[in-house]
């Protein structure tokens, strides 16, 4: 057993999961093994929907593989990354038991999969100083032994401050958990960043995973789907534990159309205007009065600091512009997260927070 599947709950080592109908090696021209509808609905649209889809698509997972330079045995397609999540917290840890490490501010998905399981959090904050975040590597890795941590998940570009882990630095990170804990890479928004993905590590460290998603460069949000890259051995374990059927067969197809070069290129397109756009952003943000800050971002997004948040978040929602109130994590009881729009939503609440400042 390799040392990433020793870290695994001791009772579900040997777990096979649910063998559905479309899991088996069959073949064959008549279905009568999964009692299905033999009839298509009227609003099957062509998709075979009478047909439990096959859980993992071979062709949307080739060319997910293909995309992130890994191979199919590294990954699994996933409904979003919050179902990678979900798997990963309830694989590793035992209830009251098996803790979960986080470094705040960030994505809150990873608190709620800990409490859903019972698995203890435990949080290692951010730095900040002269207007950078960073991590407290040190402390992160001196948790993972004193409170029997078993995934540390970090986002990068991390959400919602922006900041991207360096392949060095996770690197040094992945040494120092190998063995002891498993360490996530959440790049949700890697293709707005410049530094490389920490996929290209997964080779050297079998206890590193990375997640992925369709929801942001692809403009999926609405089909859910995402992937998880890890280990062969690994991937065998989450997918004995996910759902019988996870990917529905319209978002697959819609996954792969957006998969094609020319998707692949319109998606490209779509993240330089996005990184584009934030620089502009950002100076727009910072000319203003009242606002204290604007954090350097590598995803599509800008964490801003305000004099008076409130007035402002107040301000943007009577003009039908709804941002992100990021006042109830710690540290950042005067923030806003601001998603980067199109050039004309930028503008428009550019022109709000003038007209704010005017009055």
């Amino acid at each position: 057993m390799s040392a990433v599947l020793e870290l695994l709950r001791p009772d579900l080592r040997d777990f096979a999961g649910y063998s559905s109908a479309r899991r088996t090696s069959a073949r064959g021209s008549v279905w009568l093994n999964a009692n299905e509808s033999p009839e298509p609905s009227i609003a099957d649209g062509g998709l075979s929907l009478n047909r439990y889809p096959d859980p993992q698509p071979r062709a949307l997972r080739e060319r997910l593989a293909a995309l992130y330079a890994v191979t199919p045995g590294q990954l699994m397609v996933t409904r979003g990354s919050d179902e990678g999540i979900d798997l990963l917290v309830r694989a590793f840890c035992r209830a009251g038991r098996d803790g979960v490490a986080i470094a705040p501010p960030c994505f809150g998905m990873y608190a709620v999969c800990a409490r859903v399981q019972g698995a203890p959090l435990v949080e290692v904050p951010l730095l900040e100083a002269d207007g950078q975040w960073r991590l407290n590597l040190p402390a992160l890795v001196d948790v993972v032994a004193e409170r029997n941590v078993r995934i540390v998940f970090l986002c990068s570009p991390a959400n919602p401050t922006g900041q991207a882990l360096d392949i060095d630095q996770i690197r040094t990170l992945a040494a120092s958990l190998a063995g002891r804990a498993v360490l996530v890479i959440d790049e949700a928004y890697g293709e707005y960043s410049a530094i490389a993905s920490a996929s290209t590590l997964l080779a050297e460290f079998p206890g590193l995973v990375v997640l992925r998603t369709m929801s942001k460069a692809y403009a999926l949000a609405g089909a859910r789907i995402g992937c998880v890259l890890a280990d062969p051995e690994l991937i065998a374990v989450l997918r004995n534990l996910s759902a019988p059927y996870p990917v529905p067969a319209p978002s697959a197809a819609l996954a792969l159309a957006a998969l094609s070069d020319a998707g692949i290129a319109q998606a490209r397109q779509r993240c330089d205007l996005a990184v584009g756009e934030r620089e502009a952003l950002r100076r727009g943000l910072l000319s203003l009065p009242g606002v204290t800050r604007v954090y350097p971002s590598q995803g599509n997004y800008l964490l801003v600091r305000f004099n008076r948040a409130q007035d402002v978040f107040d301000r943007l929602l009577a003009a039908g512009i709804v941002v992100r109130d990021m006042r109830a994590m710690e540290g950042l009881g005067d923030a806003l997260r601001i998603t980067v729009g199109s050039p004309a939503e930028n503008a428009a609440l550019l022109a709000t927070l003038q007209q704010q400042v005017a009055a």
